[in-house]
């Protein structure tokens, strides 16, 4: 390929250029300097979050002549120093209200299964009214895992079906 000595001679320009305006770019200055000062902030507030893991007694039972114990975690996360209460409601079982707790069958199937929570093993019942049967405890910014006790007492066996109520776990704070 030939190249004209013009054309290596613009090439050789634009290059020089090229060097100048970055060298420019760098250049050191010794007239003095001044500096200013910024602040980096953030607010945090205290809050939290909640997460449930689902609590399952197990299929295959038949009749319910002793206990049917079972556990599960509930997970929460507040910010560090942050006091909170963490309540569990009477559940959507038909019958439930307050600690008192029922599993409904499914469809035209109207019996129950009662069933108690608590907040440690043969401990108190867990509700949902603060400072009453919540419980307590203080966020440290990192996730802690409460666990669910939960219990099927013995009972008079319901027809065989799967019997279900939802939970709604709270945090408050």
């Amino acid at each position: 390929m030939l190249i004209s000595v013009n054309s290596r001679r613009l090439a050789a320009a634009i290059l020089v250029f090229c060097a100048a305006a970055a060298s420019a770019n760098a250049a050191v200055y010794n007239n003095g300097s001044r500096t200013a000062t910024f602040d980096v902030t953030m607010g945090l507030v205290a809050d939290c979050t909640i997460a449930a893991n689902a609590l399952n007694f197990g299929a295959g039972r038949g009749v319910l002549a002793t206990a049917v114990t079972a556990t599960s975690d509930i997970k929460v996360t507040c910010t560090n120093t942050t006091p909170f209460n963490l309540g569990l409601n009477e559940g959507t079982g038909t019958g439930s209200s307050g600690t008192t707790r029922y599993m409904s069958g499914t469809g035209a199937n109207a019996g129950t299964v009662k069933f108690n929570l608590y907040q440690a093993a043969g401990g108190a019942v867990w509700g949902n009214t603060q400072g009453t049967d919540t419980l307590g405890g203080t966020g440290s910014g990192t996730q802690q895992t409460l666990t669910v006790y939960g219990e099927i007492p013995a009972q008079a066996s319901p027809a065989p079906d799967t019997y279900k109520s939802t939970i709604t776990a709270t945090v408050y704070f």
